[in-house]
């Protein structure tokens, strides 16, 4: 019988280490990318649920809009807020631009989802506007 040459052994268990070794490093390659996607989707979702906390949260939302129309400016402009089960509209038929202003920096300062928003001017210190902020 013949016998195998003991350096055919090497060479064999040579090339296989090698290709071992190839297989481990992409492996690891593989490993980094997704502890790296990983860490990404993790912020990212809790960036997400923080959001989702803040404009989902309704009686939150009533809350700060009802204390931002019991403001003193915003009395004399008759402003109308009607609740729906999803969103609540908000409008006025002619209301003065200071007041206007003012719910406008008090609105968009905050943190809602302002779903329809619409001004008409009347004159030039009067407006008409509507708008519907879901929650």
């Amino acid at each position: 019988m013949k016998t195998i040459n003991p350096l055919h052994l090497i060479a064999l268990l040579l090339v296989i280490l090698l290709f071992l070794y190839i297989q481990l490093s992409s492996a690891k390659d593989e490993l980094r990318l997704t502890q790296e996607t990983y860490k990404e989707t993790l912020t990212l979702t809790t960036d997400l649920k923080g959001l989702n906390e803040i404009y989902s949260d309704k009686k939150g939302v009533q809350k700060a809009i009802e204390m931002i129309l019991k403001q003193h400016s915003l009395k004399s402009a008759n402003v109308q807020e009607t609740l729906r089960k999803s969103s609540v509209l908000i409008s006025s038929e002619s209301m003065d631009k200071t007041a206007l202003n003012s719910l406008m920096s008090k609105i968009l300062n905050g943190s809602y989802k302002v779903h329809t928003f619409t001004i008409k001017r009347l004159s030039d210190t009067k407006a008409n506007f509507v708008m519907e902020i879901k929650w």
